[in-house]
């Protein structure tokens, strides 16, 4: 099982998704002679996990079941144990699509946090490409290091305990695109342009505050970043419904025969109702392009 190639079987080590239903879901690291509690009962690990294949239906003791899910970025940012708060899909695929990340990138970021972005920009750059990661706090990083190592996309990513905005990536001129989400994200621009490519690269900063998101352009453009832009990403999901609409009674046409109106006359569709809440704001995403000079 890893993070960025598809497995079939699972093995023992894996760390599998417990689907109990879309709002109910648990990551486990799979053991022999282990057992998991759910609601439906126990799952045993070596009769009813290692050796089946994933998306499997299994039986628990109580007689219900759950489904076995391959773990995915996105499975994984819902289900993560949270050390931080941390990015949603809505933020993540934006990212993702606005740093112009493939194949191949090379990616700094800062900080690792719960390793919710981590885990995608790994899915992205792999085979070939490597992320750099830099975490503040010593225990978020020893546990960002033994959850890649768990998930087998170690070799795809280092990880460094300091102050990015003292200290730096680590790196110099090897990053195609760089990304922040951090308290005062104007004071690591230095490092961040001396982290990417001299022959340009796209950075990417996250935060809360409009006040960050002011002295963050301020920063870049004094740095000589072109293309600066900031935006926010709301997700507004719609409820699509079929409904019954009574259709108006406008009385005989000219000329025809009139028929007496029954008053059921009505007509099935379907439509789309907005939600009366919603999700809203989670923070700035702030980008811009380091020139070519």
């Amino acid at each position: 099982m890893s993070f960025v190639e598809y497995s079939e079987i699972i093995q023992e080590g894996d760390v599998v998704i417990i689907f109990l239903g879309h709002e109910s879901m648990m990551p486990i690291k799979v053991q022999s002679g282990a057992q998991t509690q759910t609601r439906y009962g126990v799952i045993r690990h070596s009769s009813d996990l290692i050796g089946q294949r994933f998306g499997s239906k299994v039986t628990c003791s109580k007689g219900g079941w759950v489904y076995v899910l391959h773990p995915t970025p996105e499975l994984w940012t819902v289900n993560l144990p949270h050390r931080t708060q941390i990015l949603y899909t809505t933020d993540i695929a934006n990212i993702t699509l606005m740093l112009e990340l493939k194949p191949g990138s090379v990616v700094c970021e800062s900080g690792t946090g719960s390793g919710s972005l981590s885990h995608s920009i790994l899915r992205t750059i792999a085979p070939t490409g490597h992320l750099h990661t830099v975490e503040f706090h010593a225990q978020r990083a020893e546990k960002a290091m033994q959850e890649f190592k768990e998930h087998k996309v170690s070799h795809l990513v280092t990880v460094r305990n300091h102050d990015v905005c003292k200290d730096g990536f680590g790196t110099t001129a090897i990053a195609d695109a760089v990304f922040l989400d951090i308290p005062s994200p104007w004071e690591a621009i230095t490092h961040a342009k001396s982290a990417m490519k001299r022959k340009g690269g796209r950075l990417c900063s996250f935060s809360p505050c409009i006040e960050q998101v002011q002295r963050t352009c301020e920063a870049l453009l004094d740095h000589g970043f072109e293309e600066i832009c900031t935006l926010e990403v709301l997700l507004r999901v719609h409820d699509v419904r079929t409904v019954s609409l009574p259709l108006p009674d406008f009385g005989p046409e000219e000329g025809s025969v009139d028929i007496p109106n029954t008053g059921n006359t009505s007509v099935i569709c379907r439509t789309a109702k907005p939600p009366r809440e919603m999700a809203g704001h989670t923070g700035y995403l702030t980008f811009a392009t380091k020139p070519l000079n």
